[in-house]
């Protein structure tokens, strides 16, 4: 049996992990990670807890850091004795192993490279997400409810614990609009690619004569205020309205005044959130996105600033960043990349890695 050779495949991993190693300094990620175990162990942490929060936050994300760059160090290192092994013994066994092991590095280098890319001011931060459904009647409110699905699919499969923090149910199909964060470190560079105007066509399912519909919504992904961030909202800036938490009926609709929608009145901003049994709870949650959503505003003009200066007046987003063709043919493309597969279901089910890593470098090279 011939001997398998797979030195090249693993030079060039080797070398993207180096450059993935060196952006990442190790030793000062090192080095962060004893401050912070110092700050964590402080008998007294725990009297401010947002504090205590955000210092084990970036501690346990530092920490993981460190362990993923070990364990793909280790694999590399791996690798090649368990080739070495395979081709000693001619075991076909081991070398299918070998090659598959390959396979799982490639792409875990490939998700650190990635994570190196996202250098952005706020993108090691928590995500918030917001759905619209736009022109397309029941095929929007459903497709809004798909694109809803799809994101928690895939923060489900990534380990980022997410949590929905409104829902406006529609009267027909699906809902109108939709709210939730992601918890994750990086969640916000990672998924603020996905920003923008999405379309679904498909033969309607809410159309008796089984006509092809297209149909949009909107998404909205802007980074988690962290206590460190300055966003002053004077009182008289807002208007708090409360009411009864609204649902597809059951035991989970709330009998009391606990949600709690808060109008921003310069901006026009409307967040509700109705998560929570407690109005206070729901109230500091809104308060929270609001925040976000005025950090992303302040943001977006700063970047809309640097532009005129630049002279770049050219768009960066289309108004369609993706279309989902389910009808005649099956595909999914993303418009600004060019990268699509021909598989809906799939997508739909949360596999979005492949969009987002192709969004991520393209955002980069532009």
């Amino acid at each position: 049996m011939a001997d398998l050779d797979l030195s090249q495949e693993i030079a060039a991993l080797r070398e993207t992990f180096a450059s993935v190693r060196q952006v990442v300094d190790v030793e000062r990620l090192t080095g962060e990670i004893e401050e912070l175990k110092v700050r964590a162990s402080e008998p007294n942490l725990w009297d401010d807890p947002e504090n205590a929060q955000i210092v084990t936050s970036k501690l346990s994300r530092a920490q993981s850091q460190v362990t993923k760059l070990a364990e793909v160090q280790a694999g590399l290192d791996d690798l090649e004795v368990l080739i070495e092994m395979a081709n000693a013994e001619g075991d076909s066994v081991t070398q299918s192993e070998a090659k598959q092991e390959l396979v799982a590095l490639s792409k875990s280098i490939g998700e650190l490279e990635v994570q190196t890319l996202l250098n952005g001011e706020y993108d090691s931060r928590a995500a918030v997400i917001t759905i619209r459904a736009g022109a397309g009647g029941d095929d929007a409110t459903d497709f809004a409810e798909m694109l809803m699905r799809m994101y928690l699919r895939y923060a489900e499969q990534h380990k980022m614990p997410a949590q929905v923090l409104d829902i406006s149910y529609s009267e027909g199909a699906g809902i109108k609009s939709a709210t939730f964060e992601i918890d994750s470190p990086f969640a916000f560079g990672t998924l603020s690619v996905e920003a923008g105007t999405h379309r679904l066509v498909r033969m309607s399912p809410f159309n008796s004569a089984g006509k092809r519909q297209t149909s949009f919504a909107a998404v909205e992904v802007v980074p988690l205020i962290e206590q460190t961030d300055v966003v002053e909202i004077p009182e008289t800036d807002i208007r708090i309205d409360v009411f009864r938490s609204s649902g597809p009926g059951g035991q989970s609709v709330n009998t009391t005044d606990s949600a709690v929608r808060i109008t921003h009145l310069p901006t026009g901003i409307v967040v509700s959130c109705q998560n929570e049994k407690s109005q206070l709870q729901n109230k500091a949650a809104a308060l929270r996105v609001l925040q976000s959503r005025l950090l992303e505003q302040r943001r977006r003009e700063e970047e809309a600033k640097k532009k005129q200066i630049a002279g770049d007046v050219k768009a960066s987003w289309g108004e369609q960043m993706r279309s989902y063709v389910m009808a005649p043919y099956q595909m999914v493309k993303d418009l600004r990349t060019d990268y699509e597969v021909n598989n809906p279901s799939a997508v739909f089910d949360g596999d979005l890695d492949g969009f987002i890593t192709a969004g991520i470098r393209w955002r980069k090279r532009a």
